[in-house]
């Protein structure tokens, strides 16, 4: 701790020591009958911790140890924690300090300024060192998650792994039961009829609709109606939608009546059951909103309650939370791994309630059931013997097309068979009901794709009502079994127990899954990484075109009319919305379906990303138009700076031809706060000269653009300069071909090394043959590059010099020589990984004066490292982009390892669960390699007590940190066969791909805090992190005018900035906004980060403000009104006062639906 924070802690503590005498005018007498509140208690507390820290850091300073000594003697005499005699007086305080004192006048306390961060100038632009306020680092600084009674992190520590063969249950234990259990209460059985349908994985959506799909529902409806005992539950929207739109008014009127009287009931609501592994919670909100607002478009008053997630390849407690705040009251999970299923069998507490890591309290908890077995299907569901179970699948009775594995088929129920048939499958529904702690069991009766065939309706229907029927008239059987829904099963339970509290408590993930033996899906974090990376930007462009969209549609209404094609545009945003939802399904972004399925996801998230930047386009052009009455619908002036061309290739860079005349750039910020970045462009010349909005030139530089590894290309340059975007806004920017010499403009110098030599005309080049250590920097940090292979190996912080070791390199994984082998869902390596060692044939290093970039050309991949001059945070990390190329491997994976010099005690790490949380992970020795490793959506990170490495991510992938100091992320795998999980095919189809990442050091400024830390069950990103992760996810959209544009407004910015902390997930326009006659109609959907304080934040262009906004201030436009709602809009709380600022917790997000 430096000298001035010294001073600044001094001077606080004699503060709070002064005012507690002055503010009160207490004589020392009633000053000692001060009570303070828990809150304030623990202000001292820590006021006490940060003296003793001081303590230790200055034994050596006599004088300041000496005074620090006496100021905390002064805090222990200043309050005794004791309870006043009872005839005192107690005056409840806006601060929340109880102060007992009789016949004394207090003097209400004075308002404190906000503290606000201090400003810094940098060649005129703005950027600050944020002040943390206490209460936000109190947040993250206590413990939370420890008081559940379950520990997921404690689970693992528990378990021994060791497989022991369980019986007829292989992976669990025998199960016995006495019957005088149910004596005076009888068994409740629910079995559940339901139908798995993948939207796409070994066929495409449509062709599984065509073929399956429509026949299950059709099947179901009918079977329904002829019933009223009769109950199915359906989960996935997209495909109810393509059924709908086919039915008659007289089919919709009879599915409304079954969901009105419960036979028939919507679980969860999204449009698809999305993966939790490896999307990001924008994308899980938001298929989940289009499923939810689909349900009130068409069905009414249908609210799901209850979520079903029975094929999703591991479970993360965002969608828990999620589920939570959207309202609902109950969910289900299937795939666990088999011991964790197995050790919270034995607790019996596979159901509880799940909770939060970061939750301080109760609020998040959702009751979840933990279904006990292998897999969903019959045979694994109506108890632990599956060759029992197998027989009450009647669609495998003879002529059904399947068959029992167990070589025992089931018999169709009669009377001559019903009671030994009722006995058999009682026996197992005791034993399952051994399981769990209530008097309620629940059955599922379903699989992928059932009930496509008439028959199979039929004969399920038939022959469990005929078990039922017999079951329920003989009482002595102490049971009752009825067809039900997940809401039947919820009620039964809370009559049962009176209330879900009387559950366990469980905090944490549930990752890695496996189904077996040490087959663990860890494959799938990374399978087809370069459509995980489709899917970021899909979900990138999608948020922006909301955002404009929205504000476009809103000023249109202004001023009456307009020629704004709002119902055009909104379709198109209709149809991106799904196409981008449909890819969350678990067998979607996971990598897992068929050749021909990846291409049909491909080629819509093209069109999606396509038909966006058009909303996009229209509507930025808009609300920059001068007379925007003038615009026509189908009048489209501007494009954006790049294409893709195909749904399995890069983005192409389109080339500013520049003259005399100066060309417009408009840049479009979608983030909360201003932008101060570098922006690259492609121009025709080398000569150019760049100037902003008032015609002030702007620095920038100029770097050859490579045509192959040998040759730079003669009319195509890469230009940069630093850009200032507003929040949420449109900068304009003006770039010329200038032949003069500028003191703005520079060109980059070349050097490169190796057998390879380039040619590159008009630039200062040098070649070397050798390779020497390399160094790059800006005023932030610098780095620096090994001479072997010209990859990172360390990294410095200006501020305190500490070198910070990183040796990088590439690393490949084979896979086992036996039967089981890696596949799409598995990884099975057949050991440690390999080390790259080649040699490159060419590494370059292009230097100028806002960007730095080393380049090497290794097999496989190609690694750029860049550092950027900027006044922004963009300046504090080394960005990383990987090009890998992998197809002429056979069975490979490759990967990127940094062995750093931190020490993570216990080889504890964190990754983040859907770019949402954080979850703390610690690589055990007792389970295989491939079970070390877990998904990164966005970030992860190691530490010690001084310094944390963080690795934000654009993509999706897999992580590990297998030994002390180390991070590594699976990059692409090629592998030639299935795993035998039903895809039938290995993964050959890959594609060379750009994998980007920025790298953070950063230096602890409370090293006890931090080593406190290191044993909670979660941590939080810094806010630098938070910040950069959404820089990398939201890249500045460049966006250029046709030659025939009219003039348009030089800036732009529809909403004011937002603090540090708060993030717009979205403002999507909803239905009722289509119509010439209709007010717009937006959902705001904010979320207030949890930070770590204890990492510096310097470099930012925003401050913080302890959660407060104001809906009012935050909009220009005014709003009519604002409801709060739960998270997908399902439930109206009320309206909001937009009179007063809102208050959002930490962690928490919100959404609010604003009528303009």
């Amino acid at each position: 701790m430096r000298r001035w924070q010294i001073v600044i802690l001094l001077v606080g503590v004699g503060v709070i020591i002064m005012s507690m005498n002055l503010l009160f005018r207490l004589t020392p007498s009633e000053e000692r009958s001060i009570v303070l509140d828990a809150e304030s208690q623990r202000r001292i507390s820590q006021l006490k911790r940060d003296v003793e820290v001081l303590e230790s850091q200055l034994k050596t300073d006599k004088r300041q140890h000496d005074q620090l000594k006496k100021l905390a003697n002064d805090v222990d005499n200043s309050v005794i924690h004791r309870r006043p005699p009872p005839s005192q007086t107690t005056v409840k305080k806006s601060n929340h300090v109880d102060i007992h004192i009789p016949n004394v006048k207090l003097k209400p306390p004075e308002k404190k300024k906000t503290e606000l961060p201090v400003q810094v100038k940098k060649e005129g632009m703005k950027v600050t060192s944020v002040a943390y306020p206490a209460g936000d680092c109190q947040f993250s600084a206590e413990p939370s998650g420890l008081k559940s009674d379950v520990r997921m992190l404690d689970v693992f520590d528990m378990i021994s792994f060791d497989n022991v063969d369980g019986g007829v249950w292989k992976q669990g234990f025998d199960i016995s039961y006495n019957l005088e259990r149910w004596k005076d209460k009888p068994l409740k059985v629910f079995v559940i009829p339901h139908s798995h349908n993948d939207p796409g994985w070994l066929k495409t959506f449509h062709q599984y609709y065509g073929a399956q799909t429509r026949n299950i529902l059709n099947n179901i409806v009918n079977g329904l109606s002829q019933d009223p005992s009769r109950r199915f539950i359906w989960a996935e929207i997209s495909y109810f939608d393509l059924w709908w739109n086919e039915q008659s008014d007289e089919k919709k009127q009879l599915v409304k009546r079954l969901l009105e009287n419960g036979q028939l009931e919507i679980v969860t609501g999204g449009w698809v059951m999305n993966d939790e592994a490896n999307t990001h919670y924008f994308a899980m909100i938001d298929q989940m909103i289009e499923g939810h607002e689909w349900l009130k478009q068409n069905l009414g008053g249908v609210v799901p309650r209850s979520g079903w997630a029975i094929d999703p390849f591991g479970h993360s407690p965002t969608m828990a939370y999620l589920l939570s705040r959207m309202g609902f009251d109950f969910m289900l999970i299937q795939r666990v791994h088999y011991s964790v299923k197995k050790h919270l069998a034995e607790m019996k507490s596979l159901e509880f309630r799940w909770r939060q890591n970061w939750d301080h309290s109760s609020s998040t908890d959702m009751f979840c059931h933990m279904m006990p077995f292998y897999s969903y299907d019959i045979p694994h569901t109506c108890g632990p013997d599956p060759k029992v179970c197998c027989q009450f699948d009647f669609k495998r009775l003879p002529g059904g097309g399947v068959v029992c594995p167990w070589k025992i088929p089931p018999i169709a129920i009669t009377d001559a068979n019903v009671a030994e048939r009722a006995d058999v499958l009682l026996d197992q529904y005791r034993k399952k009901a051994e399981l769990f702690k209530t008097n309620v069991l629940l059955v599922p009766l379903g699989d992928d794709f059932r009930y496509d065939k008439e028959v199979e309706v039929v004969r399920q229907y038939t022959h469990y009502g005929r078990l039922m029927s017999y079951i329920n008239s003989h009482p002595e059987l102490r049971a009752k079994v009825q067809f039900g829904t997940l809401n039947d099963y919820m009620k039964a339970v809370k009559e049962d127990v009176g209330s879900f509290s009387t559950f366990p408590t469980l905090s944490g993930d549930f990752y890695t899954y496996a189904d077996r033996e040490d087959h663990y899906w860890s494959g799938y974090f990374t399978t087809r990484p370069f459509f995980k990376l489709m899917d970021r930007l899909l979900e990138s462009a999608l948020r922006s075109a909301e955002i404009l969209f929205s504000l476009a549609t809103v000023a249109s209404r202004v001023d009456g009319p307009s020629t704004f094609p709002v119902s055009e545009l909104f379709s198109l945003m209709t149809s991106s919305r799904r196409d981008l939802g449909l890819f969350q399904h678990h067998d979607g972004i996971t990598g897992t379906a068929k050749d021909p399925v990846v291409v049909d996801y491909g080629n819509r998230m093209l069109t999606a990303i396509n038909n966006v930047r058009r909303v996009m386009i229209q509507s930025a052009q808009f609300l920059l138009a001068e007379d925007r009455n003038a615009l026509q619908p189908q009048d489209i002036y501007l494009e954006m700076d790049e294409t893709i061309p195909s749904f399995d290739s890069a983005s192409i860079k389109k080339t500013i031809v520049l003259s005399s005349e100066p060309k417009r750039i408009y840049l479009y910020n979608s983030l909360e706060h201003q932008r101060i970045q570098a922006v690259c462009v492609v121009v025709s010349t080398m000569h150019a000269k760049v100037t902003d909005s008032s015609g002030n030139a702007v620095k920038c530089q100029i770097n050859p653009i490579w045509l192959t590894r040998q040759a730079a290309s003669a009319n195509q340059y890469e230009l940069c300069f630093i850009a200032q975007i507003p929040s949420f806004g449109i900068s304009t920017y003006h770039v010329v071909e200038d032949q003069a010499a500028s003191v703005y403009t520079t060109l980059a110098t070349v050097t490169t090394y190796g057998t390879v030599k380039p040619t590159v005309e008009g630039f200062t080049s040098s070649h070397h043959e050798l390779l020497a250590e390399i160094s790059i920097k800006n005023d932030i940090i610098s780095a620096t590059f090994g001479s072997h292979q010209g990859l990172v190996n360390s990294v410095t912080r200006t501020s305190d010099g500490t070198v910070n070791v990183l040796n990088m390199k590439f690393v490949m994984y084979g896979t086992r020589g036996a039967k089981d082998k890696s596949g799409a869902y598995l990884f099975l390596p057949d050991g440690e990984a390999q080390p790259v060692d080649d040699v490159p044939d060419l590494v370059r290093v292009i230097q100028g004066s806002l960007i730095q970039r080393v380049t090497s050309f290794l097999p496989h991949v190609e690694c750029e490292a860049s550092i950027v001059n900027s006044p922004g945070l963009e300046a504090q990390s080394v960005h990383l982009r990987n090009l890998v190329d992998i197809r002429d491997l056979i069975n490979r994976e490759i990967a990127m390892r940094i062995q750093s010099s931190i020490s993570n005690t216990n080889r504890v790490f964190y990754t983040d669960l859907n770019g949402f949380q954080i979850q703390r992970h610690q690589t055990l020795d007792k389970i295989p390699l491939q079970a070390n490793v877990y998904p990164m959506p966005m970030m992860a990170f190691i530490q010690d007590r001084k310094t944390r490495l963080s690795l934000v991510s654009r993509q999706s992938l897999g992580f590990a940190s297998l030994q002390l100091g180390w991070m590594e992320v699976i990059l692409d795998r090629r592998l030639m066969q299935d795993d035998s999980r039903g895809l039938g095919q290995g993964i050959r189809d890959n594609k060379v791909t750009p994998l980007s990442f920025w790298l953070l050091v950063e230096q602890s400024h409370d090293e006890a805090a931090n080593a406190a830390e290191l044993r909670l069950p979660t941590s939080y990103p810094s806010l630098l992190s938070h910040l950069s992760s959404q820089q990398l996810l939201h890249p500045v959209s460049v966006l250029l005018p046709h030659d025939n544009a009219p003039q348009l407004k030089s800036t732009y910015s529809g909403i004011l900035p937002l603090p540090c902390d708060i993030h717009l997930v979205n403002l999507r326009l909803l239905y009722q906004s289509v119509g010439s006659a209709s007010s717009p109609t937006s959902a705001l959907l904010l979320h207030r980060k949890g930070y770590d304080c204890h990492y510096p934040a310097t470099e930012f262009t925003c401050s913080l403000t302890s959660g407060k906004i104001s809906l009012r201030e935050m909009f220009p436009l005014r709003i009519e009104s604002a409801h709060d709602m739960s998270l997908s809009l399902l439930h109206d709380r009320g309206p909001v006062d937009l009179t007063n600022p809102l208050q959002l917790a930490a962690m928490e997000l919100y959404t609010y639906q604003l009528k303009w």
